[in-house]
C-alpha cells in the first residue's frame, strides 16, 4: 500500500518540475560557480552541511544554504557574504491520523515544500545533499537537478533506513519501503561523498554506489581552550548553571571564582586549583542510538567508589544538545541523589561548545551508530580539541578511537564505570593514562577539514561550474 503512494507522491514531483520547465525554459547553462548545500534536518545541528558550505565559500563559491532553521548556525556562517541561508518549513505531522498515513502525507507535504524551495533559488551547478534524511530529500534533489539541468552530490553520512529502524524495527514496511528508496535514488546521483572506509564498501557491495571517503575532521576553533578563555567560559556558565560556580564562598572580596578556576588577588593569573572537580563532557542529539542510562549507572557507580573510598575527584558532568529523549533523561537525572557528583543538560552556543570541549578533562560517547558504519562527529570534535575519549563500541570505531592511545572503548556501563576510576585516579596529575592520551593527541597533529575537504571534495567541481 505505502510503496505505489510513494511512487505516486515522487511521479507527481517530477511531473510538477517538468511543467515549470515547460513554462519556464530550458536553461541553456548551469547557474555558475553557485552550489545548494542542503539537508531536511536542523543546519544548528548540521556541522558537516555547514562546513562544506563554508569550504564552498573559501573558494569562491555562492552557496545556498538550505534547511530548517531551529538552532543558530556557526557564527562564521553567519557572518560569510557568500552563503544565503533559504530556511525549509518543518513539518509537524498530524497525530489524528494512522501512523502510515501519517508518515505518507508528510512525505509529500515536504517534498512539495523542498521542491519549491529548490527551484525558487539562484540557479546551482550542483546540488550537495546530506542524507539521511533521504526521503524524500534525494528524489527531490535528484527533479531539482534535472530542471536545472546541475550535478547532484549526495553525503551520505549513514543510512536513513536503519535510523528509521532504530524506531520501527528492521522489518517493518516502512524501513523496507526507505532502505528500496534509497538504493535506488542513490544511484542516481553523480557523486557519492561518505564518511567511512566501511561504508564506503557497503555503498559499493550492496548498492552499487561508488563513494569517496571524506571522514569527519574537526573545524579550525575545536582546539585546547587557553586557561583565560576557559575562565571567561565558566564564570558565564556559572550565572545559569549551579556545577559552574564556586563551591565555597570566596575570601577576598576581589576574587573572582569559578568551580574549576580562580584568578591570583596579586598576580592576576587565573590558576586552577588542585582540589578542583573533574569536567566530563558527553554530547548527544538525545535519540534511539544513544542510550544515557549506561553513563547514568556508570557514574553512580563512580559515586560508590568515592563512597568507599577511592581517592577520586567529584565530578561536574556536562551533556550537551537537543533531541526528543531529553526530556525523559532529565527525568531519571532528577531521581538520582548524587553528593559527589553534579550533572547539567545546558543547550550551548555554537561559538561556546569548542570552547567547553577544550577545557574538559575528559569526553564520553554514547554513540552506537544505526547501520555500524558511520562515526561520531562528536568525538572527532573531542579529538580536535584534543580531549580523551571513553566510547562505546561498534563495528567500525577503531576507524577513529584507537584504544588505549587516544581513548578507552567499553561495551557496558560497568566497564565505563571501571575506566573513569581508572583514568581519574590521583586526578590533577600530570601522569597516568589520561595525561598519555592528551599528550598523544597532541602529537598526532590530525589533518583539519579544510585540509582534507580541499584533497577529497574540491575535484569534484568544474573550475568554470
Amino acid at each position: 500500500m505505502a510503496a505505489p503512494l510513494v511512487l505516486l507522491a515522487l511521479s507527481a514531483l517530477g511531473a510538477a518540475a517538468l511543467a515549470l520547465l515547460w513554462r519556464r525554459g530550458a536553461r541553456a547553462a548551469r547557474g555558475a560557480r553557485r552550489v545548494c548545500v542542503a539537508v531536511l534536518g536542523d543546519l544548528g545541528r548540521s556541522p558537516r552541511v555547514q562546513y562544506h558550505a563554508l569550504a564552498l565559500a573559501r573558494h569562491g563559491r555562492r552557496v545556498a544554504l538550505l534547511g530548517f532553521l531551529q538552532s543558530r548556525p556557526h557564527q562564521d556562517v553567519l557572518q560569510n557574504a557568500r552563503i544565503q541561508l533559504v530556511p525549509v518549513a518543518e513539518f509537524r505531522g498530524l497525530p489524528a491520523l494512522p501512523t502510515l498515513l501519517q508518515y505518507v502525507v508528510k512525505v509529500l507535504v515536504q517534498a512539495v515544500q523542498l521542491l519549491y524551495t529548490m527551484l525558487n533559488i539562484e540557479q546551482p551547478s550542483y546540488i550537495l545533499l546530506q542524507n539521511p534524511p533521504g526521503l524524500p530529500s534525494i528524489a527531490v534533489a535528484w527533479v531539482a537537478c534535472l530542471f536545472w539541468r546541475s550535478k547532484l552530490i549526495i553525503d551520505w553520512h549513514n543510512y536513513g533506513y536503519t535510523v528509521m529502524g532504530l524506531r520501527h524495527g528492521r522489518n517493518h514496511p516502512l524501513v523496507q519501503i526507505a532502505k528500496w528508496y534509497e538504493k535506488l535514488f542513490g544511484r542516481l546521483a553523480d557523486y557519492n561523498l561518505c564518511v567511512t572506509n566501511a561504508m564506503r564498501e557497503d555503498l559499493w557491495l550492496n548498492c552499487g554506489i561508488r563513494a569517496v571517503t571524506l571522514y569527519d575532521r574537526p573545524a579550525s576553533y575545536f582546539k585546547e581552550t587557553p586557561l583565560e578563555l576557559q575562565h571567561h567560559l565558566y564564570l558565564k556558565l556559572a550565572k545559569d548553571y549551579e556545577p559552574f560556580k564556586p563551591r565555597t564562598e570566596s575570601v577576598g572580596s576581589g576574587a573572582e571564582r569559578s568551580a574549576f578556576t580562580e584568578v591570583d588577588e596579586k598576580t592576576r593569573h587565573v590558576l586552577k586549583p588542585s582540589g578542583r572537580p573533574a569536567l566530563l563532557i558527553s554530547s548527544t542529539s538525545w535519540t534511539e542510538d544513544e542510550d544515557f542510562s549506561v553513563l547514568l549507572k556508570a557514574l553512580e557507580a563512580y559515586e560508590r567508589y568515592i563512597d568507599e573510598g577511592a581517592e577520586l575527584p567529584s565530578l561536574v558532568c556536562v551533556i550537551t544538545g537537543k533531541g526528543p529523549l531529553k526530556d525523559y533523561y532529565n527525568g531519571l537525572i532528577n531521581k538520582l541523589h548524587l553528593k559527589h557528583i553534579q550533572i547539567c543538560t545546558p543547550w550551548l552556543e555554537a561559538e561556546d561548545y569548542p570552547l567547553l570541549l577544550g577545557s574538559a578533562d575528559l569526553g564520553v560517547c554514547l554513540h552506537k551508530s544505526s547501520s555500524g558504519l558511520d562515526l561520531p562527529m562528536k568525538v572527532v570534535d573531542m579529538f580536535g580539541c584534543c580531549l580523551p575519549v571513553c566510547a562505546i563500541h561498534f563495528e567500525c570505531l577503531h576507524e577513529l578511537v584507537k584504544h588505549d592511545e587516544n581513548g578507552l572503548i567499553f561495551r557496558d556501563w560497568n566497564e565505563l564505570a571501571e575506566q573513569l576510576k581508572m583514568l581519574f585516579l590521583g586526578f590533577p596529575t600530570l601522569e597516568g593514562k589520561l595525561h598519555s592520551f592528551r599528550e598523544n593527541l597532541r602529537a598526532c597533529k590530525q589533518l583539519r577539514w579544510d585540509e582534507s575537504w580541499d584533497q577529497t571534495v574540491l575535484p569534484l567541481f568544474g573550475q568554470n561550474d
